[in-house]
């Protein structure tokens, strides 16, 4: 599949350096951390503006990182830092006071901006002002915010349907915004609320709902700290949630073991030298993983399997002494029928599929024998796989067995990978709304909400394409560079009558654009957002069910920035104007009043105004973490799920590919070219290889190849990737997005949660011909 080059590219332009690989490491952060957090900081022209922001980041009363989902401490926090690295380069990139203005726009075209990288586009620095593409234009010209939203309501309401609307959200929006955006969007008529959910862990609530009740984590931050195993599976601590390390190192000081699954031998899960502690500066710091796992791409059910095959055998050798039978018996449904499917399994099989020998997956079943309280934690090593629902159901499988999940040290941690995300789903942010939810709108509101279920992410890409879709809205998020397929998602942009980006600095999805474009600017997280005069704070959730307060400190770098909510509440205004029943001009200025509608629509919310000041905010319900469960299959208890196997067939010159991100990156934000973890230095287009598969291959380590998907029997290729030879299981390979999205087919993803399945990709490998 080939791009037509007299467009502005879809897809980053090649710029080969000169590649530096050193090879991975066995430790995370430590003093190169600190240094790389400051230089950013220090690059940016910003040494005052950055560190008094940086020492006000997550901390109480403070603004919330817009970086990761991690939790804060419910106690006191460090003085010296509540950030990681990466969240420090997130502040860098949003604090700057570089300005990409109207000037800017009026000397560079949308085709010339798209030759950047997307490395090159995020250092241009903050959107100043609203601008406007024109129909057949070729640079973004300025327009007036009011132009602007008379522009959206005139393309909204010349639509035959609102379902040819698209209303997208980016997990940094706030609590109020995103109740306010989903609001506007059901007045407006359409359940269309794609999200970054439907791209990260809409595996993880579709697994976890129907098996134990709820569509989020169990555990508490406080619950590693007094656990007795950790399992990370699918899941890279050291760059996805580098705070996370700190709650490993404390688990282990206090005895708990850890086991680590996942192809790469990935720094964070093996050693963290805490910069806050001297033996993280002066001293070798703190082993994390007592047994790591190189499990294949896409086996890990195999490995799951076969870990409760070998449980099962050692309750029957030692009965009462492996197993919970009071918590299977009081808490769950369908075990009997759960047991039986092993009696096909051969554990010599099962290790042979996962690519692991059979003597360490024994002592990884040891591991959960020996062990009352478990946390399994996974990333989107997991989610976003075809299977990944029946991993996450097996993962509940193997803690209901052990009866770890209700009680404090045990249950399930999916780490959310962007800060606000989880708050999105809670705001009702879904194209699939429940009946309940619905109803509630509806009394409160008093207008009828569509019923009709929406388009997610993959439908939304392909609903643009033949034409269901005219209008795109993405509040915040780089919707080109995320999804999936991206010349195939270009296409469907660049059909559109109209798309509209709220966003607070450049990125490759203003560049491939509808017929004619908008981009709003908005506040970041450490603005301060002034209304009426006075200095207000949003609400977020944290991965772990918290809801905090954020305030920004920092002078917005323009005064023609308007914060999320006001640009939500004009549009409604604008579009809606006397057929709405809602109160927009009364929403638009006051935060408070918002958390007063979400406490009467949403459960859990009781007294929000009140207790979202507290220092530290508050916990939302979470029956099963009180050891109160339900299921699909019985409204009182847990349920087992019994799930396929899939083995993996791959021809002689196939390779499994799975993408990932750099330690130099969030999502798909690019804040430099190292690789540091992982000894990649100054380049991004690898191809990480076992040396045999190089050597059968008939390539060399460092030769330039390209690669190549024939899924739906479409050609996908991109090109010059150089091989780096790496310890990964053989016929595997791994390569950053969004540099390989173009490989990941439209029609690659996961059962059930319809998310894009980038962790199993089927690739050829040939050498490049110039």
């Amino acid at each position: 599949m080939e791009e037509n080059e007299k467009l502005p590219a879809a897809e980053p332009p090649v710029k080969l350096l000169k590649l530096t690989s050193t090879g991975p490491k066995k430790w995370a952060a430590g003093i190169p951390a600190v240094l790389a957090a400051l230089s950013d900081v220090v690059e940016e022209g910003i040494p005052f503006r950055g560190v008094r922001a940086l020492l006000s980041m997550n901390q109480k009363g403070g603004f919330d990182c817009s970086s990761c989902a991690w939790p804060d401490p419910d106690d006191d926090r460090s003085p010296v830092g509540e950030y990681c690295e990466n969240g420090a380069k997130a502040l860098a990139e949003e604090a700057t006071t570089k300005k990409v203005t109207a000037e800017f726009f009026a000397k560079n075209s949308v085709f010339d901006l798209a030759k950047l990288t997307d490395f090159e586009i995020g250092r241009l620095g903050r959107l100043t002002q609203p601008m406007f593409m024109p129909k057949g234009g070729t640079h973004y010209q300025p327009i007036t915010w009011d132009d602007a939203f008379a522009k959206i309501a005139v393309h909204l309401n010349s639509l035959e349907s609102p379902d040819q609307a698209l209303f997208y959200t980016s997990g940094r929006t706030s609590n109020e915004t995103s109740f306010l955006y989903q609001l506007f969007a059901k007045e407006f008529g359409t359940n269309n609320m794609p999200d970054c959910s439907n791209m990260c862990h809409e595996t993880s609530g579709t697994a976890l709902d129907p098996t134990i009740g709820i569509a989020k984590g169990t555990v508490k931050l406080e619950d590693f700290y007094h656990t007795d195993l950790i399992v990370i599976i699918g899941h890279n601590p050291g760059t996805n949630a580098p705070r996370m390390m700190s709650a490993l190192e404390t688990g282990k000081k206090n005895g708990a073991k850890i086991l680590a699954i996942n192809p790469l031998p990935e720094a964070g899960m093996m050693g963290f030298r805490n910069p806050q502690h001297l033996n993280g500066i002066l001293g070798t710091g703190a082993q994390l993983a007592d047994l790591y796992l190189p499990v294949k791409i896409n086996t890990d059910m195999a490995l799951l399997k076969a870990i409760e095959l070998l449980l099962l055998k050692e309750e029957k050798n030692n009965p009462g002494q492996v197993l919970d039978h009071d918590f299977i018996n009081k808490n769950t449904v369908g075990y009997e029928g759960f047991v039986h499917q092993f009696e096909k399994f051969k554990l010599a099989d099962l290790a042979a599929e996962a690519g692991l020998h059979v003597a360490d997956i024994e002592a990884a079943a040891d591991l959960f024998a020996r062990s009352k309280r478990i946390i399994f934690c996974w990333g989107m090593g997991l989610t976003q796989q075809p299977n990944g629902v029946e991993m996450l159901k097996e993962i509940v499988n193997i803690l209901l067995m052990k009866g770890s999940i209700g009680k404090p040290g045990a249950g399930v941690c999916p780490v959310r990978g962007h800060s606000n995300v989880q708050g999105n789903r809670t705001m009702l942010i879904n194209e699939k709304p429940t009946t309940e939810q619905l109803d509630r709108l509806r009394d409160v509101f008093g207008f009828e909400p569509p019923r009709k279920h929406g388009f997610d992410v993959v439908n939304a890409i392909k609903a643009m394409h033949d034409g269901r879709a005219k209008t795109f809205f993405g509040m915040g998020g780089n919707f080109l560079s995320a999804a999936p397929d991206t010349y195939y998602t270009a296409e469907g942009l660049r059909k559109l009558n109209l798309s509209v980006h709220v966003s607070t600095k450049l990125n490759r999805s203003h560049l491939v654009h509808g017929q004619e474009a908008l981009i709003l600017p908005t506040l970041s997280r450490s603005d301060l957002d002034i209304v009426n005069g006075e200095a207000q704070f949003i609400s977020t959730e944290n991965s772990m069910g918290v809801i905090q307060s954020s305030k920004g400190i920092l002078k917005p770098i323009s005064d023609q920035l308007i914060n999320e909510t006001h640009i939500v509440c004009r549009m409604a205004m604008a579009t809606l104007r006397d057929r709405s029943v809602i109160d927009w001009n009364r929403y638009m200025n006051s935060y408070d009043d918002i958390r007063d509608v979400i406490e009467k629509c949403i459960p859990g919310f009781d007294n929000y105004n009140e207790r979202v000041r507290q220092k530290g905010g508050f916990y939302l319900p979470n029956l099963p973490r009180e050891g109160k469960f339900s299921s699909k299959a019985d409204s009182t208890r847990a349920s087992f799920t019994v799930t396929p196997l899939l083995y993996a067939h791959l021809a002689d010159d196939e390779y499994m590919m799975a993408t990932t991100r750099t330690h130099d990156q969030f999502n798909t934000t690019i804040y430099g070219l190292e690789d540091r973890y992982r000894g990649i230095h100054n380049e991004r287009r690898v191809v990480f290889m076992n040396q045999k598969d190089i050597d059968r291959g008939g390539f060399v380590n460092g030769e330039l190849v390209d690669l190549f998907n024939y899924d739906d029997g479409i050609e996908r290729v991109t090109k010059l990737f150089i091989i780096v030879a790496y310890p990964i299981p053989e016929r595997n390979t791994v390569t950053y997005f969004p540099e390989t999205n173009v490989l990941v087919s439209i029609n690659n993803t996961v059962g059930e949660s319809n998310m894009p399945a980038s962790k199993r990709v089927v690739i050829k490998i040939k050498k490049h011909v110039p």
